[in-house]
């Protein structure tokens, strides 16, 4: 049981530290909402969605004004749609995206996820046509958000979905060209998609999760940096217990906040995600971190090794403080939500293939990058390949949200606002690999995968 008193110390961290709850999200099973008729389906859908989620938002709010903690996103995330939406024959997939838009509009949540497709080892008919409804689901709303695993340890990776893929993206981009693209912002391509991750946009409630259940995903990058200023000069060992603590803190804030809002809403408590997940704000940046560990600028030599270590010591300090860690948990490393990874491009101390290795070892992969425009469709689905090889190989969630913005060219940038920040066009390979991914087909489960 936890109680109040364990978290007076961290009333500074939330205070000055720029400390927050990034998301109470509510995971909803939508199995029971499968029919043969997609309108009735939709019907279940919204109904289903907002009598689950009715009190979620006033709950974050009421939980926010009590214990003066920030709760800066309240969120649903869904069954992914292509399961619900086969029962009806994957017709009318627009629909079932207006259906999800307008059951976050009326709960009052930010973001709503789950209008996603698991192919890691092939397509049904629902996936094909799911994927190919994305783009037009995508532009048309506002808050629905998208995500498709395409490969994982056990099952190697489908090239035919690493392929479409990158269509998609670029339909994507071309039918938000008024807004920079945007709506590649809200779709996420993983290998090893968690099944309770609370962040957008790549959230889902997998098929393995309970009839509802509340995921709180908890960020505190200003907290580590000030707690690593009073370490100056230390060795990296002390650094790494200096992570430890300052993670086993947050985490408590994340499970109390957790407990709290599932006890409320009736929902079963499923896991707290310790991310450390960037803003634009200045002070709350991953970059910063490596910078005050002695990085000059984030994507120096070094940067990779120092982001290991972070990760590490934020999943060690998180196991230590609940039982129930879960998502992705460590992190995140998207460049336009981070002003000092911006800066870092900008200066030539960071460009893509330095991110890329940084991958290796961080929660998620190559996320939200902007590039050229005019990159093509068959590059996207290369460094889609690149990225699910390192989840792949290493048992590893790895994830590209990518936005090639039409009409820009490396040098520029593309605003997008709020926590999306502002994203600086970078350089991709301009070396041709269509012939590698038009082979298609799957690339094989590694040989560690055979463990049973």
């Amino acid at each position: 049981m936890i109680g109040k008193n364990e978290i007076f110390e961290t009333i500074k961290m939330i205070g000055e530290e720029k400390l927050d709850i990034r998301t109470i999200t509510m995971g909803i099973s939508l199995f029971d909402c499968a029919d043969s008729d997609s309108k009735r389906a939709c019907v279940k859908i919204y109904d289903k969605i907002t009598k689950k989620a009715e009190n979620l938002v006033k709950t974050g709010e009421q939980i926010t004004n009590e214990y003066n903690i920030p709760i800066v996103n309240k969120r649903i995330s869904v069954t992914p749609i292509a399961l619900i939406a086969s029962a009806s024959g994957g017709e009318n997939l627009i629909s079932y995206a207006q259906a999800l838009e307008q059951a976050a509009k009326t709960t009052g949540v930010n973001l709503i996820g789950g209008f996603s497709s698991l192919v890691h080892k092939g397509f049904t008919e629902g996936d094909k046509k799911l994927i190919a409804a994305i783009p037009e689901a995508l532009s048309s709303t506002e808050r629905v958000c998208s995500s498709v695993n395409l490969a994982s340890t056990k099952s190697g990776i489908n090239m035919d979905a690493v392929k479409e893929m990158g269509k998609i993206i670029k339909k994507c981009a071309e039918l938000t060209s008024d807004s920079g693209g945007f709506a590649c912002a809200k779709l996420v391509v993983f290998a090893n998609a968690p099944d309770d991750n609370p962040f957008m946009a790549g959230a889902f409630h997998g098929i393995g999760e309970p009839e509802c259940a509340i995921n709180v995903g908890v960020s505190g990058p200003g907290v580590v940096k000030r707690a690593l200023e009073q370490v100056r000069g230390e060795d990296l060992g002390i650094v790494a217990e200096t992570i430890k603590r300052a993670a086993f803190k947050i985490t408590r804030v994340g499970q109390l906040v957790a407990l709290e809002a599932s006890k409320r809403l009736g929902s079963e408590f499923g896991i707290v995600d310790l991310s450390l997940a960037p803003t634009p704000a200045v002070g709350d940046s991953i970059a910063e971190i490596l910078q005050e560990m002695g990085l000059e600028q984030c994507g120096a030599h070094g940067s990779t090794a120092a982001l290991a270590m972070l990760n590490d010591a934020v999943k060690k300090g998180g196991a230590m403080a609940s039982s129930y860690v879960g998502g992705l948990s460590g992190a995140f490393i998207p460049v336009s939500e981070d002003n000092s990874m911006i800066e870092a491009v900008r200066l030539g101390a960071l460009d893509i293939n330095k991110l890329e290795a940084m991958t290796c070892v961080c929660s998620v992969g190559l996320d939200m990058i902007v590039v050229p425009g005019a990159t093509t469709a068959e590059t996207i689905s290369a460094i889609i390949a690149d990225e699910a090889a390192i989840g792949v190989i290493n048992n590893k969630t790895t994830a590209v949200r990518i936005i090639p913005a039409p009409g820009k060219e490396v040098g520029d940038t593309v605003e997008f606002g709020g926590l999306f920040g502002s994203g600086p066009v970078m350089a991709v390979n301009p070396f041709n690999c269509s012939t590698f991914i038009e082979r298609g087909g799957r690339i094989p489960a590694p040989i560690h995968s055979l463990r049973n």
